[in-house]
């Protein structure tokens, strides 16, 4: 069934059950939809040493050997996926996609991280490299810098085999299987 309403005021109880019933279907499919979205980093190099595909796995395999939980290492892959939609706010977009899945000091690292990591490149732009410590005092800025040090700064080895983005799926899945937080979660607990 399918919703009759031409105004959502209109909507009845009737009509957010089948809808609910699409969405979660739709929902289910979230996984598929990010992993397809990394592939289109794949050969993009932009200029880098290494395309952005490869740049993000180099990351998310940093995190993962250095023994972090699963949500960090989904972070650290996920980081950049924002490159191709929002090319001036790519962590805003990357921090939009993951904010339901994970907690609020992965979600501040995600959203601040390319102010963080701009300390590194900046400079070279003509653009202060200091900027990053207006968050200095913030709860999670070591949590972020030590990613940007440890993971993200790393992770430009043209050097390295090619990874796969198939060893991170069950990651994904895992992260992406139930929102933490959402005005809708009660809708996902049904």
């Amino acid at each position: 069934m399918q919703a009759s309403f031409s105004k959502m005021s209109d909507s009845t109880a009737e009509d957010w059950q089948s809808i609910m019933g699409e969405q979660m279907a739709f929902f289910t499919k979230l996984p598929d939809r990010i992993l397809a979205h990394m592939e289109l980093l794949n050969g993009d190099y932009g200029g880098f040493p290494v395309d952005r595909l490869q740049h993000s796995l180099q990351t998310a395999e940093l995190a993962s050997q250095a023994g972090e939980d699963n949500q960090y290492v989904v972070c650290a892959l996920l980081h950049d996926i924002g490159d191709t939609l929002g090319s001036t706010n790519h962590a805003d977009v990357a921090a939009a996609i993951l904010e339901p899945f994970i907690s609020d000091e992965n979600l501040w690292m995600v959203k601040h991280h390319a102010i963080v990591q701009g300390y590194n490149f900046f400079h070279h732009l003509g653009i202060e490299r200091n900027m990053r410590e207006q968050f200095k005092d913030h709860p999670h800025y070591q949590h972020t810098l030590r990613f940007v040090n440890n993971y993200d700064d790393l992770a430009f080895d043209d050097s390295k085999p090619k990874l796969s983005l198939k060893h991170f799926e069950p990651m994904v899945r895992e992260v992406f299987a139930k929102p933490l937080k959402s005005i809708y979660k009660t809708a996902f607990e049904v």
